[in-house]
């Protein structure tokens, strides 16, 4: 008697295989990309500290240079920017840098904090929960 497999089976095994590929590594990327917005997040976050912070010492809020961060995210996925930095708000902005994975995660490639007169808006929504 011969032991082992044959054709059918392995390709019966390869066609299994490959199906629960196609269906795992899409799912697979989707939370990769979720839990990499946090890099962005946390950037806001640390922005919108030192925007506290500069606003406590001076008359309006201030831009990237002003408040001492960097225009890049710590792992690099995103690029931040300050804009609209008046006495009552300001406007974060952490956008997907071209070329890299976080540039594909749909309708999360620009990520923004508004401060303003008070009230603090996250957009889009989507982007910002857990």
């Amino acid at each position: 008697m011969n032991k082992g497999f044959t054709l059918i089976e392995l390709l019966i095994v390869t066609a299994v295989v490959g199906i629960l590929a196609a269906i795992a590594i899409p799912a697979y990327s989707g939370y990769i990309q979720k839990s990499r917005r946090t890099d962005a997040m946390v950037a806001i976050r640390a922005v919108q500290f030192a925007q506290e912070k500069y606003r406590g010492n001076h008359t309006s809020y201030g831009s990237l240079s002003d408040i001492g961060m960097p225009a890049t995210t710590e792992s690099g996925y995103y690029t931040i920017a300050v804009s609209s930095a008046t006495a009552t708000g300001y406007l974060v902005t952490a956008t997907a840098v071209s070329g890299k994975s976080q540039a594909s995660d749909t309708g999360c490639t620009a990520i923004q904090l508004l401060q303003a007169a008070g009230s603090i808006s996250a957009t889009p929504s989507a982007c910002w929960s857990k």
